[in-house]
This record gives C-alpha cells, sequence and structure tokens, in this order.
C-alpha cells in the first residue's frame, strides 16, 4: 500500500508520532529532493532506501513506483514540506494506484494552507485555495476571476513572484484585506495583515525571503470589524 506521510513545513517538532512510525515501517521513501528527506529521516534516525520523484520526472517514474508497489512493497509518499499531492507532485501516482485498487492511506499533518487559514482572521467557514498562479500566460485572467468570489482566497507564492502578487493586488482589489504568511513554524516566521498597498511598501523596504502563503479576505468581508492598519507579527 501506498501510505500518503505529512511532513513539517518547517519546525521539524510538528511531525506525527505516527508519521515518523509509518517512515520507520514501510520499504521505501517516495520523495521530491533526497536530499531534503535525508536530513528530516537522519533528524530522527530512521534510515530508509528513497526514491526521487518530482513534478518533472513524475510522469516518466510513475509505472516503476506503482508496479513495486503492486508487487507487495510498502511505500512511503513525502513531498520536501507539508502534505503530498497539495501544490506537489503525487496526484499521478495516487491516481495509478487506485486504477490498481491498491490501498492509498493518509496520514495527516501540517499543510501550509491550513496553517495559514488558522491564524488569518478572515472566516473560514468557506474558502478558496488556488496554489500557485500561472507564472505569466493567463495570470492576470486567472487572478481577475478569482477575485470575484465571496470567500478566503488561499495562494501560494515564490520569493521571485511575492511582490508582483502584491503589485497586482493593489491594482485590481485595493481596499481587500490580505494575511501574508512568510516562512510558517520556521525561526523567521513573519505574518503581515493590512492592505495590499500597505504591505507591497513593508516589502520594497525589506526584501522578501522564503515561501509565502497569502491570504485574501471576501468581498463582503467588513474590514472595519479588524484593526486596518498595517500589522506585522514576527
Amino acid at each position: 500500500m501506498l501510505y500518503i506521510v505529512s511532513t513539517p513545513i518547517g519546525n521539524l517538532q510538528d511531525i506525527t508520532l505516527r508519521a515518523l512510525e509509518t517512515l520507520r515501517n514501510v520499504d521505501f521513501v517516495v520523495c521530491e529532493d533526497t536530499r531534503v528527506t535525508s536530513f528530516l529521516l537522519h533528524h530522527f534516525e530512521i534510515k530508509k532506501e528513497l526514491v526521487s520523484m518530482n513534478a518533472f520526472s513524475e510522469k516518466n517514474k510513475l509505472n516503476f513506483i506503482a508496479d513495486r508497489i503492486e508487487s507487495g512493497s510498502s511505500c512511503a509518499l513525502v513531498s520536501d514540506a507539508g502534505t503530498p499531492g497539495i501544490s506537489d507532485p503525487g496526484v499521478r501516482l495516487i491516481s495509478e494506484l487506485i486504477k490498481r485498487n491498491i490501498n492509498v492511506i493518509p496520514i495527516p499533518g501540517v499543510s501550509a494552507a491550513i496553517t495559514a487559514l488558522s491564524i488569518a482572521g478572515l472566516p473560514t467557514d468557506s474558502f478558496v485555495f488556488e496554489g500557485f498562479l500561472p507564472q505569466k500566460k493567463g495570470r492576470q485572467k486567472k487572478l481577475q476571476n478569482l477575485l470575484t468570489e465571496d470567500r478566503t482566497i488561499i495562494l501560494y507564492e515564490s520569493t521571485y513572484r511575492i511582490k508582483k502578487l502584491l503589485d497586482e493586488l493593489t491594482n485590481y482589489t485595493p481596499e481587500r484585506l490580505i494575511v501574508v504568511c512568510r516562512e510558517l513554524t520556521k525561526k523567521f516566521e513573519e505574518i503581515v495583515r493590512g492592505f495590499p498597498q500597505e504591505i507591497h511598501l513593508y516589502f520594497e523596504k525589506k526584501e522578501p525571503k522564503g515561501e509565502f502563503v497569502v491570504i485574501i479576505s471576501p468581498i463582503s468581508w467588513k474590514h472595519d470589524s479588524v484593526n486596518s492598519h498595517l500589522h506585522i507579527e514576527q
């Protein structure tokens, strides 16, 4: 069977006891980057065969991994951080194993999207997760359509495009409250709340580094019910 094992997004102490037990007991581990997963396993004194599978190699390695699991080997699928398959490789492998009637077992844990949502202070009863926006083609149309949603919106963004996203939000929806979460659970964790232009100016003065989750308030959310000035938590 295949175990979908969530791993920490930063702080290694966030791993679950069940995740550790699973990693110790499986025959091999499929991961994005063997260096990242080796560090995690070494920290918890686990020795295991690692097979790399990233977004570029998933299609080519799919049958090799699936055949091995089908032959009787147990496998844990992990990503570099968080829950596999959520804006990370693994969906094709999971789909193939389901077609082969092989059990796929979730070992839940950390997800950057849900971690950010939990501290955003915005409605959580209904939300939309979009992951990463397209880098170029279709990006503007995708974002503009998304901003018509009257639900809390969750996006991932990279160091290289976070200022571009903040600039786009300033142009398209300047009155929406947003929460930018940087390096969640890590040493330099930072939570910045405010309007797009405020946060854009903040990161113009301080070069943004790390991984980002951006939470955008629903259209109907009344920002006067919360602190609408730039607020930073470090």
